[in-house]
C-alpha cells in the first residue's frame, strides 16, 4: 500500500525549496558578508566624520537665511 500525500502541503514545501534555491542563489551572487557590510558603515562613519570637521560653521549657511 502507498503512502498518503496532502498534495497541496506537498506543492507548497516544493515552492519553499525553489524559494530558499533561489535566496541561496542571490545572497551569493549580490549579498556582502556580515565584515563586508561593517567595513562599509565604518568607512562612510569615518567619511561623514571628517567632512564635518571641514566644515566652517558647525550649521549649514542655509539656516542663516
Amino acid at each position: 500500500m502507498s503512502q498518503i500525500i496532502n498534495l497541496r502541503r506537498a506543492r507548497k514545501e516544493k515552492q519553499r525549496m525553489k524559494n530558499r534555491e533561489q535566496a541561496s542563489e542571490n545572497a551569493l551572487k549580490f549579498g556582502q558578508s556580515k565584515a563586508e557590510k561593517l567595513l562599509a558603515a565604518t568607512r562612510e562613519a569615518r567619511l561623514r566624520e571628517v567632512l564635518d570637521q571641514h566644515k566652517l560653521t558647525p550649521d549649514s549657511e542655509y539656516d542663516a537665511e
